[in-house]
């Protein structure tokens, strides 16, 4: 490491980093535990330091400038860093206990999640985790759940998130179903298939003709608002169902309708600001962030 380069202070990059995740000097003194005056000096100092404006005010709160997202991206790399370094310096893992809620969609909660619990329990013994299961994106903020895993960056901006992975997913269906077929060979012989909706077709049709499939209403006689209801008809043959290439590939009883096809999707770990204070919702959340991406990087 060339030393000579580090010209800032670490402790003042930490109140940045806590200024930029709570979006105003007030919310970050309370999370700190220091002082609103102490911290807007450091956070001066550090501008000054690195000959750059990290913030703007907005109303009452602070936007990060452009060089403020490009710092803030690797200063929270290295908290995170530094707060794992601290759990395996004391060990605290054995300590923790408590009961933590993560909530993920069917199919995350049945295939990825039993996974990575391991790890987990083996990790914090004294915790009592709850999955809740639901294909419904939940509140974090009425405390429904501590942890969300979603597939889409949450609108409410008190919530943090982070995008951990790219997951793929793509069509499958029995051999049995697809010998009933002409032969599907691109996106436009899809028009020949039946599909099995997910809740509202009407999504999943304009999904499919974005992609080029010329499908209609008639092309999705059976709907199931449940996901592993969906997957179980594809397997029974009924028609063609939409899943991860780590749960699809591997199933004995499908095939990919399109070989080539994947649809990237972005997966994101989202917590409420409590993750700030709590332990143990901490420690669940780094290592879902540390342990799904090679998951889903194998798949």
């Amino acid at each position: 490491m060339d030393w000579k380069k580090l010209r800032f202070d670490w402790n003042r990059l930490r109140g940045f980093l806590a200024t930029a995740e709570q979006g105003s000097l007030s919310g970050a003194a309370r999370a700190l535990k220091m002082s609103q005056p102490t911290l807007g000096r450091q956070v001066a100092a550090l501008e000054r330091e690195l000959g750059l404006t990290l913030f703007e005010r907005q109303g009452t709160g602070l936007r990060l400038t452009e060089a403020g997202m490009q710092l803030a991206e690797h200063a929270r790399a290295m908290g995170e860093a530094a707060e794992r370094l601290s759990r395996v310096a004391t060990g605290q893992q054995q300590d923790i206990a408590g009961h933590v809620t993560i909530t993920a969609s069917e199919i995350y909660s049945a295939w990825l999640l039993p996974q990575v619990l391991p790890r987990i329990r083996a990790a914090a013994p004294g915790l009592t985790i709850e999955i809740l299961a639901s294909n419904a994106i939940r509140d974090l903020r009425r405390r429904e759940a501590d942890i969300a895993l979603r597939n889409a960056r949450p609108e409410q901006p008190d919530l943090i998130a982070k995008r951990i992975a790219e997951d793929r997913g793509s069509f499958y269906a029995t051999p049995g179903y697809l010998a009933t077929l002409p032969q599907i060979e691109s996106l436009p012989d899809l028009a020949a298939a039946e599909f099995i909706a997910f809740e509202d077709p009407g999504p999943h049709r304009a999904f499919l003709r974005e992609l080029g499939a010329p499908v209609t209403e008639a092309n999705f006689p059976i709907v199931s608002s449940s996901h592993l209801v969906h997957w179980q008809m594809a397997r029974a043959g009924l028609g063609i169902g939409v899943g991860p290439l780590g749960l699809g590939d591997p199933d004995p009883q499908l095939t990919r309708v399109l070989p080539e096809l994947e649809i990237p999707y972005p997966v994101w770990l989202v917590a409420h600001r409590e993750l700030h204070s709590s332990r143990r919702i901490r420690l669940v959340y780094d290592l879902l962030a540390e342990l799904i991406p090679p998951l889903l990087r194998a798949s």
